[in-house]
């Protein structure tokens, strides 16, 4: 019954910015990790950002001081604030979330993914 759903993908100029939101819903206990991975044609899925269920945060180089990775618990829902956008940041998004259910399985999930494009 878990669910993650990605909104806030588009097209943006370069140095443009955007907000991704994932929010989570079903039967969750609890969560353990959460990240944005990304995917571009003829590249490998490649992980953005994470945060832990205590806040701490971890991102790729290509992306440091230029994303942020938040996450509102009451909401079940991680954000990815991307700045100073660039073309080569340009690919699906997805979250993904590594959570308990309710009846204490433990199990990683993914959204189906929002499309990111950079261009002028």
């Amino acid at each position: 019954q878990v669910q993650l759903v990605e909104s806030g993908g588009g097209l943006v100029q370069p140095g443009g910015s955007l907000r991704l939101s994932c929010a989570a819903s079903g039967s969750i206990f609890s969560f353990n990790n959460m990240g944005w991975y990304r995917q571009a044609p003829g590249k490998q899925r490649e992980l953005v950002a994470t945060i832990t269920s205590g806040g701490s945060t971890n991102y790729a180089d290509s992306v440091k001081a230029r994303f942020t990775i938040s996450r509102d618990n009451a909401k079940n829902t991680v954000y990815l604030q991307m700045n100073s956008l660039k073309p080569e940041d340009t690919a699906v998004y997805y979250c993904n979330a590594n959570l308990y259910t309710i009846s204490r399985q433990s199990g990683d999930y993914w959204g189906r993914g929002t499309q990111v494009t950079v261009s002028s």
